[in-house]
Parts: C-alpha cells; structure tokens; sequence
C-alpha cells in the first residue's frame, strides 16, 4: 500500500458538482492499494499515520500529530499511487488491485482509522470520478509505502 499524506487546512471531495465530503485540519489520505496488500500494511500504516508528528506545537515545530489536535480525516482511493512508467509515456497501472481485491481492503482501512481515532473518516467514492480540493498547510506532503519501510 502507499499513501500520499498532506497536512490540510481543509479538504473535499465532488463528485459530479456535488461535495460528497469536506474536513478542516487535518490530514488529506490519497491512498493506493495492490495485489499483494493486506491487514498488515494496513496495520502499520495507519499506525504511522496517526502518530506522525506533523503538526506544529506552540513553538512551532512540528511536535504534534493529528491524534494530539484532534484533526480531521479524509481517504481517497488513488489507483493511479501504483503507475509504473518505466516504459514509454503512457503509465500501466498493472500493478494496482482490481475492485474485487482493493475495495475491501479500501473500506478496511477506513474503518481501522475510525477505530483508533474513535471518530468518523471521511471519505471519497471508490472508482468515481472525483474532485479533490485541498489547502496543503505547510506544505506538508509525505509519501509512505507498506513495502519499502523507511
């Protein structure tokens, strides 16, 4: 799994016209989702979501994480996490999970967030057609991935 993590002042989601979700700070989740993932990526990525220091404290240094300021959530499928463009211009995407596999997995990791945080997450539409918005606060973007632990 990989996950696209940006600290947000706020966020949302449309979809055709219409905002389907919409946090304030917090954290926006673009996540990615292959075959071979499972609990345990999901474990430890979630894990490190909600306890990475990101957020800054009263002396601004980046101290707190989205636990400790009680921020908000919001995840969006993003196939498009697992490209391969090794090979000409146009980028395979062979390496994402079809629905039959990510979907599941998908909606795991939202109620496994909703669990530790003991609050709702929001979220987008797998496979719609969406509009994401955001105010990346920072900017604060961190990529992590479930297969290369650094």
């Amino acid at each position: 799994m990989r996950l696209v993590i940006q600290r947000v002042s706020w966020a949302s989601v449309s979809i055709g016209g219409i905002v389907k979700s919409e946090i304030k700070t917090g954290l926006l989740l673009l996540l990615g989702i292959e075959d071979a993932d499972n609990t345990e990526d999901i474990e430890w990525l979630i894990k490190k979501t909600i306890n990475m220091r990101i957020f800054g404290d009263e002396q601004g240094l980046m101290n707190l994480s989205v636990m400790d300021i009680n921020g908000e959530l919001l995840v969006v499928s993003q196939f498009t996490l697992h490209a391969s463009t090794r090979k000409g211009n146009r980028p395979s995407f062979i390496k994402a999970a079809k629905p039959n596999i990510a979907i599941p997995l998908y909606q795991q990791f939202v109620a496994m967030l909703q669990t530790h945080l003991n609050t709702k997450v929001q979220t987008g539409e797998f496979g719609a057609d969406m509009k994401v918005a955001l105010l990346n606060d920072g900017p604060v973007t961190i990529v992590i991935d479930s297969k290369n632990k650094e």
